[in-house]
């Protein structure tokens, strides 16, 4: 007789999260095997999710809603895994991932530091250790962050991935995170997503000055109805919005910003002899 592990969904939201799966998957009939087949993991996969022993990550619960039909309601997997991160983000950023997995064309700017959809694993790394060691996050939801970002990174690896667009604040460039072998991987980044076809990569120079438009982090999404949805972060708040009327004119200053940056060659040169400065 197989023995099933006793589940106690109560005592974290990731057990919870698990409980969830094998109801679900016990409600159809399905075996661990089965589901794993449907999901494109094995059954070792599943045992660790439904009993809290692995996390889930934004791609498998999305793959858990195509298995179940529970995609895009209101119990979705997809939501919940978004909910259960909430803890380790700023008001209004869970709801801003779950556009920016369905946009079309995604524009970004940040202050001081390279945006995330453009950060190694060792640079965000990095970031979030510092938070823990200021004490103004726990190691557990350091990781977390760290997991959100890769998974936010492997939703834009898609049939028809969406434009996107970063304007780099010069600072970000010399602001050292993590130690020199970090940032030179970092720079290296830059440079080989700024060759793809759907990246525009340009820096603001500091010789802006005033003329930059933006004094705090902004990300602005175009989703497939062409609307425009906006997420805008300071230290310790953050904000989601639709409303054209608030969106818009922020629409048009990124444009502004992009007019006045330096231009995609010019940028990625910048980076180049910051690289070689680093050898």
């Amino acid at each position: 007789m197989v023995n099933i592990k006793e589940l106690h969904p109560e005592s974290s939201p990731r057990a919870a999260f698990g409980a969830r799966v094998r109801r679900w998957r016990e409600r159809h009939g399905w075996k661990q095997e089965e589901l794993g087949d449907r999901v494109g993991c094995s059954s070792q996969h599943i045992s660790a999710l439904e009993t809290g022993r692995k996390p889930s990550t934004l791609s498998t619960a999305r793959r858990l809603d195509v298995a179940f039909g529970t995609a895009n309601t209101a119990n979705s997997f997809e939501r919940e895994h978004i909910e259960m991160r909430r803890g380790s983000m700023l008001e209004g950023f869970p709801e801003y991932v779950g556009y920016e997995a369905r946009a079309t064309e995604i524009r970004l700017f940040e202050i001081g530091i390279i945006p995330g959809l453009l950060q190694t694993r060792e640079y965000a790394e990095a970031m979030a250790e510092g938070e823990v060691q200021r004490g103004t996050i726990t190691a557990e939801q350091a990781a977390e962050r760290v997991a959100v970002l890769m998974d936010r990174q492997a939703a834009l690896v898609r049939v028809r991935p969406p434009l996107v667009i970063v304007v780099l604040d010069e600072g970000s460039l010399h602001h050292a995170v993590g130690g020199a072998e970090v940032m030179n991987a970092q720079l290296q980044r830059l440079v080989e997503v700024a060759a793809q076809p759907h990246w525009i990569v340009q820096v603001a120079p500091f010789s802006m000055g005033a003329r930059r438009s933006f004094n705090l982090s902004i990300y602005l999404l175009t989703l497939a109805d062409r609307s425009v949805a906006l997420y805008a972060e300071s230290q310790a708040q953050g904000h989601f919005d639709r409303e054209p009327t608030a969106v818009l004119p922020l629409l048009g200053a990124y444009h502004q910003l992009q007019a006045e940056a330096l231009s995609q060659a010019a940028s990625v040169a910048m980076v180049h002899q910051l690289r070689k400065g680093m050898s």
